[in-house]
């Protein structure tokens, strides 16, 4: 009996959420070298903010791809070209906060390199870059699916923080190669195509609601053919 309760327990899935707090680092940035300089020393956690926070401010809405980054070197220095270059990163390719950040730095570089006249222009004392970090509190919720029925019927049921800190923080700030519900899908349930399925999500591109709807409609159609 106990060997067989661990073996489930191994099988489950325990949902989580995530609590954030935003804090001031006290670094700003007034043109592109300050920017450059201090995108390379910043906490990772600071990275994450900046390229991340706007995913749930937009719960409801469409998201905007562009990170704060991007929409302050467009709108605080008028270099919208870098400012396109640096939004059109796609963030989901990158599975470290490292790697993210070493592409960020790139792209300034090169930019600032074949255009060395985007370093002579500085910010408005009101535009200022304030670097922030988000500290992150990871809780366990009551929820614990022991099949593709309870994932469903959880997934229907979570906040929107749970399923962001799957689908999102997981997989980028713990350094997975994928996110929790694929990972767990295709390992414990042997579930390779619905995880593949999940994994080729485009997370990105949705409000949180929309997110949920998505991996909803997904698993349901998986848990169809499974009865027929």
């Amino acid at each position: 009996m106990a060997e067989s309760a661990k073996k489930n327990n191994e099988k489950s899935f325990r949902f989580y959420t995530r609590l954030h707090l935003k804090v001031l680092t006290g670094l700003r940035a007034s043109n592109i070298e300050e920017l450059l300089d201090l995108i390379k020393t910043v906490s990772g956690s600071s990275i994450y903010y900046h390229t991340h926070h706007f995913l749930q401010q937009h719960e409801q809405l469409s998201p905007e791809p562009p990170n704060d980054f991007a929409y302050w070197i467009a709108n605080a220095l008028n270099e919208e070209v870098m400012a396109e270059k640096i939004a059109s990163i796609d963030t989901i390719q990158y599975h470290t906060i490292r790697a993210l950040r070493n592409e960020i730095i790139r792209v300034i570089r090169d930019y600032t390199r074949e255009n060395p006249r985007a370093k002579s222009r500085f910010a408005s004392p009101d535009k200022v870059f304030h670097f922030i970090k988000s500290v992150s509190f990871i809780l366990p919720t009551p929820y614990v699916a022991k099949d593709l029925k309870d994932f469903l019927n959880i997934l229907k049921k979570v906040t929107t923080n749970s399923i962001y800190f799957h689908m999102f923080e997981a997989r980028l700030r713990l350094d997975k190669e994928t996110n929790d519900f694929s990972f767990w899908l295709g390992t414990s349930l042997k579930e390779v195509a619905l995880a593949e399925k999940i994994t080729s999500i485009d997370p990105y591109t949705y409000t949180m609601e929309d997110l949920r709807k998505k991996l909803i409609g997904i698993v349901e159609q998986r848990v169809r053919d499974a009865k027929d």
